[in-house]
């Protein structure tokens, strides 16, 4: 139990970074972080979770749906400077966008402010910024 527990924390979080297409990508990504499993398995996992491929082909937890819209019809620009992010949004976007991050409670998000077309993302790592950059730009479509 606790083996499929510590698998489906690392499947969330390689879903949210990379752009897995196929089960046979997310064993393979499974694999480098350390587990080794079945497309069978992989294939429970998804079904446990709740994870849809969006019409893109990519696989995405249910719970980012809503994130990935707004990004991707209202973020013109992502940009990172060593723990924070900057997203520009278009007119009166900002704070929509900011509130979708705020529900999908990504862990390495201390923080955020949100103007009118812009955010400031505060992280607790420059490694964490530059996932949260990456994972945005996963959500527009591209990387």
């Amino acid at each position: 139990m606790r083996k499929r527990i510590q698998r489906q924390e690392a499947i969330r979080t390689i879903v949210r970074r990379e752009r897995v297409r196929t089960q046979r990508d997310l064993v393979d990504h499974l694999r480098e972080a350390g587990f080794v499993c079945t497309q069978a398995t992989v294939s429970r996992d998804i079904a446990d979770m709740g994870l849809r491929k969006l019409p893109e082909g990519v696989y995405v937890l249910a719970e980012d749906i809503h994130l990935q819209r707004m990004i991707s019809e209202l973020v013109e620009s992502v940009a990172r400077s060593q723990q924070l992010v900057l997203v520009k949004t278009s007119a009166g976007g900002g704070q929509g966008v900011a509130a979708a991050l705020d529900a999908a409670a990504l862990d390495s998000i201390i923080g955020s402010i949100a103007g009118d077309d812009t955010i400031l993302i505060v992280t607790e790592s420059e490694e964490a910024a530059e996932a949260v950059r990456a994972g945005i730009e996963k959500f527009r479509g591209r990387r």
